[in-house]
């Protein structure tokens, strides 16, 4: 059988701004080539219905007067449609591209899907160590011109002379189909899920559905690239992924705005919906617990250990983990900051002073030298912080879906509560402000840690401490 060629439709647009959910296009060109030659090619300024800021004119020398009587985005949108349709989009940042036309399609109520070809990604395989792989600095090197730079029709010519010079090279033509095709191989997909609808997904951070043919969820994931992680799932060999390719009907996606988001919705999905294809992860039972009693002599002891259910009914619990290693760890802690004793926090009590009594760090409630009502009363602050897990109440400010919107997840009580979105225009101290945007969620040892763990790492959220009787102080720089 031959080979079926492929089409190429090289696009670049022209832009209002940088993000394709508030910016519009400008200008728009389509070269198609087969991949050596050009095979046609068409542009048209579009009027973008908005005002082009001056900085946007000075980069592309796309004026106001310049677009007052082009075209508007829905008059050439079957132009569009008739050029890439069967073909593979292509762009140098493909995802810039594509994202605003999918977008200008969106908003005329149509989805547009295609394969995708990133030239910066195939450059960076055919040309590697370039000190740019900008189109501006790329072409000059490879002698590649392009007279008319940051306008639509003169990028695209330069970007498919580009890409004739990568497909020309040895294996550079199997590089472009893997990227094409996000390292899966079309046979191991499902049989009614397509490369366009992989491609078609964001590269946002959130959590991924799969359902089955009746329409049930049979995983859930979550990523901080949906798409990238998707496509992973299906280029896997392996007992999950062929789970996956006999099962998965469809794919549906809902975008977090950033991974702790995403994290907590994921675990609370699971638990929700316990799809058969995930794994026991995401332990929907936390079996290793601390729990405290007091002994005959009137001290409060604590220990961790697995429990079954029946024995967890005898006990006294303060905490639940999935590993016995977190409990212990999380005790460990608890008795090093309360200075307790080491012979009262491990189940058993020696006949002598513990190791932490000659430390320095223990009392001497294990050899007499500490009385219990002291010792209770650090005991019961170690109770009480291994309860609450979180010391006080706080809000975290971190990216919303959209450029405009800012998500808040609030742990109060020593407890997460749940999450919710908000304009960044709206955030002014007012806490029932935030509280009204809050999608209650339960909480549980899990949504702890995630919370606990991700504010362990640097990243750019805010974390807003308040009490009942305090407001917010300013939250959003």
């Amino acid at each position: 059988m031959a080979k079926k060629e492929k089409t190429y439709a090289v696009i670049d647009v022209e832009t209002t701004g940088g993000r394709a959910s508030r910016s519009r296009i400008t200008e728009i060109a389509i070269v198609l080539t087969d991949g050596q030659q050009v095979l046609d090619q068409w542009s048209s300024l579009v009027n973008p219905e908005t005002y082009i800021p001056a900085g946007i004119v000075e980069l592309t020398g796309i004026t106001q007067e310049m677009v007052a009587d082009a075209p508007k985005f829905y008059e050439v949108a079957r132009k569009v449609v008739e050029m890439t349709e069967g073909a593979v989009f292509v762009a140098h940042n493909a995802r810039f591209d594509y994202s605003f036309v999918r977008e200008e399609f969106r908003r005329l109520g149509y989805t547009y899907t295609r394969k995708q070809l990133c030239t910066v990604r195939l450059s960076r395989q055919a040309f590697p160590g370039m000190p740019s792989y900008s189109l501006g600095k790329l072409c000059p090197r490879l002698g590649i011109e392009n007279a008319a730079r940051h306008r639509a029709m003169g990028d695209a010519a330069a970007t498919a002379e580009l890409l004739h010079r990568i497909l020309t090279g040895d294996g550079e033509e199997e590089t472009a189909e893997e990227l094409i095709n996000l390292g899966i191989k079309e046979a191991l997909l499902p049989q009614n899920v397509s490369l366009e609808t992989i491609h078609a997904l964001p590269e946002e951070p959130g959590v991924y559905y799969f359902h089955n043919q009746r329409g049930d969820v049979v995983y859930v994931g979550k990523s901080i690239n949906i798409k990238k992680r998707v496509a992973q799932h299906f280029a896997q060999k392996t007992d999950k992924g062929r789970k996956m390719q006999q099962h998965v009907h469809d794919i549906t996606c809902e975008v977090c705005g950033n991974e702790l988001v995403a994290l907590l919705l994921e675990s609370h999905e699971i638990k929700r919906l316990r799809p058969p294809i995930n794994r026991a992860q995401r332990v929907r039972k936390f079996p290793f617990v601390i729990h405290h009693w007091i002994d005959d002599e009137g001290f409060i002891r604590m220990g961790a250990e697995q429990v079954n259910a029946a024995r967890r009914k005898q006990l006294q619990v303060i905490s639940e983990y999935p590993k016995i290693g977190h409990a212990k760890n999380a005790l460990a802690r608890c008795v090093e900051q309360f200075e307790l004793c080491n012979s009262l926090t491990t189940g058993y009590k020696s006949s002598g002073p513990c190791f932490h009594f000659h430390l320095k760090q223990c009392h001497g409630a294990c050899c007499g030298r500490e009385e219990p009502v002291t010792y209770n009363q650090r005991a019961r602050q170690a109770v009480n912080r291994l309860t609450t897990v979180f010391e006080e109440d706080f809000f975290i400010i971190d990216k919303g879906r959209e450029q405009e919107e800012a998500s808040i997840v609030l742990v109060e009580g020593g407890n997460y509560r749940g999450f919710g979105f908000i304009d960044k225009e709206l955030i002014n101290g007012d806490l029932d402000a935030l509280r009204g945007v809050i999608k209650d969620f339960p909480g549980n040892p899990e949504t702890r840690r995630l919370i606990q763990r991700y504010l362990s790492k640097p990243h750019k959220a805010r974390l807003i401490p308040f009490s009942s009787s305090s407001e917010a102080e300013a939250i959003w720089d």
